[in-house]
């Protein structure tokens, strides 16, 4: 089909056909669908059981512009046996079809007297004969209803003359015969009147010239009937009859196509009912129905409304229950499609096919690229788009800065079928990336929740019933609710906005503590975050209020899911509201695990300096950022910051004296790391620093017993994040003195990080394989690589970890030279002072003497812990001399 304003848009001889984006998957659905019904209406078929559940139709729904009507299009034309060159052709089995398609738009204006019609004209070309028992129903109804208008006359102001003038030949014809079969005389067989009398009376009387007509049981209530609208819809059953009975040669399969079926909707579903009653009585034609939303046949709340209505009348059109059904059975709800967005890959192809010139796309790639990224899918986006091309092209060349839009057109179609109050939960839900009932309600702002129920029901609302929130809207709607809304009638003021997203930010706030007073979950504690976040800080809302108490909850267990996308560099954050500063904070915080630590640091510094975090979150910034200097091995920043954040005396000072207690172990104090010990408490993860103290001594059993107890206490506090890392450091304390036993630890490890953002420690744990391997091959060049994931990580005290696995293996294997290259690195690693320890260690692993006397302050004294660390080594050897 060639698109007539595209081609008068320019002067150029542009192709501007209709490119049809293949759509295998619904015609197979069709086409599987109808050779069933073939099979089933071939063997016993009876068309007048009228209590047979009704499985003959197919429906396709989705948001306005997906392109159903296209679709229907092509379904007609390949029906016809012209199918678009991707579907190839169909074999049906030798049965005739005859596809009928019935547009329905308020545009088209068309009845339901029209629809009968047209079934009933296409049926008069394609069979060529009279169906009499219909044929004289409908001349009755068409005297009685329009008297002085000839059906002819009718017919070609209805635009149905294009089927020829067979069928009001064909009635006068029926009319004719059944006069000349009552013996009635020539004048009274045009008077249909008497016709239909005499040949009810017959029927009740059995005569034999009637008898094929007479086993139409239904047929002479019918011709009884005042003929009005309500009788013409009973009518479909005399054609089904009809359609049964004709001749092996004639038999013929009608497939009735109604296109935008959701314009027939009013307040009492008049004309749904009339056409729901043409479907159930035309068992042997199948029915194609495209439209916006589901078809609620199947719902049994419509039970009054219509005449069929539930699960056991229409089986294909309920609901699926329960889990997502094999595609490989049969299921209920499997003649109801939803016809998607289109694949990045098909909407770049029908754009390249839209406008053509000279055998080229006439559109670039790269505006191909743009307008596809805005579409999300949606056909009716880029033939939006195709037009606005052309108008551009008029007066310059397009550039893809020119479509990176929306349309205002797009929005008004969708909303041009929602009551208000669904317009004012549209735009309520815009502000959400996902949402359900509840949420949905109060972000609107209303007491009840019947419009937002009406609103899932919509196409432009998806479902995934497995989310934490089910409902999303469709997103190129939502852009253009965000970008087009002021082209509209009823649009919002930017006040209306803001009360909007203040409204969703405290109804997402709710959603969060209600379920933290419950059943505390990290998957909604980030969702809300996310979409809260987003909202404060993209609508500058003012108060942090419940994403305080959240941002706490969120880094307390150190699983580190992204939450917002950077937008800026460090140096140039464009902090302007509270919000802003929260979410870089939380983004930096989270990043950290993917980014070089200096990064880190500089960004939260810049966030501090703006000066915009309420102190609660102030204290935040400050001891992150003291964690990041000690990563970095600038202990003096990381002592100054966690001894400020101390000070404060907020919600991480306990964190903060664990903080000093371990740059106390650092730099070599261990007694007063292990005399802050019972001050620090949960909060502190004191168990963690005592285990770090003990294994730092060669003390194995204790520094087990202390990561066990710190696992332990993790689990009990659902911290999942605190529960790997104690796990990591056991298996660091058990792969000195035991690798087969670190091996199941550190097995374990790796299954506690999987699918947590723990670089540092997912570092650590390579470290450990290195130590439960000492003495083995191999050692040395895997030591090589880790050094370099190191420096991309930007986590420089990792580096003295992996000399003391090697110093470790080179000990065990009498390595000396090795070793001693060993200990000069581990000295200009640790010339701040900071790990110096870590050069005591070396030498007491290999029993040299110390080259001056050391500053590191132990526990016990200095010879415990060197026999502690030369016993390890001397084990080691041992075990490898035994064969393992």
């Amino acid at each position: 089909m060639t698109d007539l304003r595209a081609l008068f848009s320019s002067n150029d001889p542009i192709d501007a056909s209709e490119a049809f984006t293949n759509r295998q998957r619904q015609w197979e659905l069709v086409a599987t669908a109808l050779a069933e019904h073939l099979r089933h209406t071939s063997a016993g078929f009876d068309p007048t059981d009228l209590e047979a559940p009704r499985d003959h139709l197919i429906v396709f729904h989705g948001v306005g512009g997906v392109g159903k009507s296209t679709l229907v299009r092509k379904l007609e034309a390949a029906l016809s046996g012209t199918p678009p060159a991707q579907w190839g052709e169909q074999v049906w089995g030798g049965h005739t079809i005859l596809p009928v398609r019935i547009d329905l738009s308020r545009s088209a204006g068309t009845t339901f007297e029209d629809v009968v019609l047209t079934i009933r004209a296409a049926l008069a070309t394609a069979v060529a004969r009279p169906l009499p028992a219909f044929d004289i129903a409908l001349r009755r109804y068409w005297e009685a209803q329009h008297p002085g208008d000839p059906l002819d006359a009718y017919l070609e102001r209805g635009g149905l003359s294009r089927f020829g003038k067979a069928l009001p030949q064909q009635t006068q014809s029926a009319l004719s015969d059944v006069a000349q079969a009552l013996l009635l005389p020539g004048t009274v067989g045009s008077a249909v009147g008497q016709v239909t009398g005499a040949l009810v009376g017959a029927l009740r009387e059995r005569r034999q010239t009637v008898r094929a007509l007479a086993a139409c049981a239904r047929l002479a209530p019918l011709l009884e009937t005042e003929p009005s609208l309500e009788a013409l819809s009973f009518y479909p059953h005399l054609l089904a009859f009809e359609l049964h009975r004709l001749p092996d040669d004639k038999k013929i399969t009608p497939v009735i196509l109604l296109d935008t079926f959701e314009d027939i909707a009013d307040r009492h579903r008049d004309l749904e009912r009339l056409l729901q009653r043409l479907v159930w009585l035309l068992p042997n034609c199948f029915f194609v129905i495209s439209g916006r939303s589901r078809l609620q046949w199947a719902d049994p709340a419509l039970h009054g409304q219509l005449d069929h209505t539930g699960p056991a009348a229409w089986p294909g059109l309920a609901a699926t229950p329960g889990p997502v059904p094999s595609p490989r059975r049969r299921t209920p709800g499997g003649r109801q499609h939803l016809i998607g967005d289109l694949s990045p890959e098909d909407c770049d192809d029908h754009l390249a096919r839209r406008l053509v010139k000279d055998g080229r796309p006439l559109i670039s790639s790269a505006i191909r690229a743009v307008i596809t990224a805005r579409s999300h899918g949606l056909p009716l986006h880029l033939d939006l788009a195709a037009s606005r091309f052309l108008e551009i092209r008029r007066t310059r060349e397009p550039q893809p800065a020119d479509f990176d839009h929306t349309f205002p057109a797009l929005l008004a179609r969708a909303l041009s079928d929602l009551t208000a109050d669904e317009r004012h939960v549209l735009r309520s839900v815009s502000l959400l990336d996902a949402f359900d009932v509840d949420l949905a309600t109060r972000a609107a702002g209303l007491t009840h929740q019947a419009p937002v129920r009406r609103l899932t029901e919509r196409p432009i609302v998806y479902e995934n019933p497995y989310a934490l929130w089910p409902y999303h809207l469709h997103g190129a709607i939502r852009s253009a609710l965000t970008e087009a809304d002021d082209h509209t009638d009823d649009r919002w003021t930017p006040a209306d906005w803001h009360q909007a997203a203040t409204r969703a930010l405290a109804a997402l706030g709710d959603q969060w503590v209600a379920n933290v007073s419950l059943t505390p979950s990290r998957m909604l504690l980030v969702a809300c975050l996310r979409q809260g976040l987003r909202l404060a800080r993209d609508h500058r809302l003012t108060g942090l209020g419940w994403l305080i108490d959240a941002a706490y909850a969120y880094t307390d267990d150190s699983v580190w899911e992204p939450l917002t996308p950077p937008t800026t560099s460090a140096s140039n954050l464009g902090l302007d509201t509270a919000a802003d500063a929260l979410a870089e904070l939380l983004t930096a915080i989270a990043r950290r695990q993917h980014e070089h630590r200096q990064g880190t640091a500089d960004r939260l510094t810049a966030v501090l300096d703006s000066a915009l975090l309420p102190d609660e979150l102030t204290e935040m910034a400050l001891y992150y950022r003291a964690k990041a200097h000690k990563d970095l091995s600038q202990n003096d920043a990381a002592r100054a910051g966690m001894q400020a954040v101390a000070d404060i005396g907020g919600r991480l000072a306990p964190k903060a004296r664990r903080g000093l207690a371990n740059l106390a172990r650092l730099a070599g104090d261990f007694p007063t790391a292990l005399a802050a010990v019972p001050t620090l408490g949960w909060k502190g993860r004191h168990h963690r620093v005592l285990g770090d103290i003990r294994w730092s001594h060669a003390d194995t059993a204790a520094a087990v017993t202390a990561f066990e107890a710190g696992r332990a206490e993790a689990e009990q506090h659902g911290a999942v994040g605190e529960r790997a890392m104690m796990q990591v450091r056991l298996a660091l304390a058990v792969s000195f003195a035991d690798p087969v036993r670190a091996d199941d630890e550190l097995a374990l490890a790796h299954q506690l990080l999987d699918g947590l953002d723990q670089r540092s420690n997912t570092l650590l744990a390579q470290v450990v394989a290195l130590i439960k391997d000492a003495g083995t091959d191999g050692v040395t060049d895997r030591a090589r690589i880790l050094h370099t994931d190191i420096d991309n990580a930007g986590l420089p005290f990792l580096h003295r970890f992996v000399e003391l696995a090697l110093a470790f293996q080179h000990a065990v294997r009498g390595e000396e030279e090795d070793l001693a290259a060993v200990i000069n690195r581990l000295r200009a690693l640790t010339a701040t002072g900071d790990f110096a320890y870590f050069t005591d260690i070396t030498h007491f692993m290999a029993g040299l003497p110390l080259p001056e006397p050391s500053t590191t302050r132990w526990t016990t004294s200095e010879g415990d812990v060197r026999s502690a660390w030369r016993g390890l080594v001397q084990a080691r050897q041992e075990f490898l001399r035994a064969g393992n």
